[in-house]
């Protein structure tokens, strides 16, 4: 009897304890980002026009199309990921670029000239 019981608990606790997938979902791998265990999508580019480059504040003035997140088209001030993309930037160019919010504050992360 102990016998059953151990093996019925063993079963138990590996059939709790062993993670399950939903049938689209797959293993999170080491690229994966943590994002629910699945690698994080590609962000969505948007088209856009450099109207300022603020180069001391590290942030550029876009006017965009509508973003993916809902936001309209419209023209407004960005954060950029990386200072260094300010440098190869001026008023006039037109760019792909994917924004997120970072640390609550729409964010340049991806970007593209055209």
């Amino acid at each position: 009897m102990k016998t059953v019981l151990s093996m019925t608990l063993a079963a138990l606790v590996a059939a709790t304890t062993m993670p399950t997938f939903a049938a689209n979902e797959k293993p999170q791998t080491a690229d994966a980002h943590h994002h629910g265990g699945q690698a994080a999508a590609p962000a969505a580019l948007t088209e856009g026009l450099v109207k300022k480059v603020d180069k001391t504040a590290g942030r550029v003035t876009l006017s965009h199309g509508p973003l993916p997140n809902g936001m309209p088209a419209m023209t407004m001030m960005f954060r950029v990921k990386d200072p260094a993309w300010l440098d190869q930037l001026k008023a006039g160019d037109q760019i792909l670029f994917a924004a997120e919010q970072v640390n609550g504050v729409m964010t340049v992360v991806e970007l593209k000239r055209k």
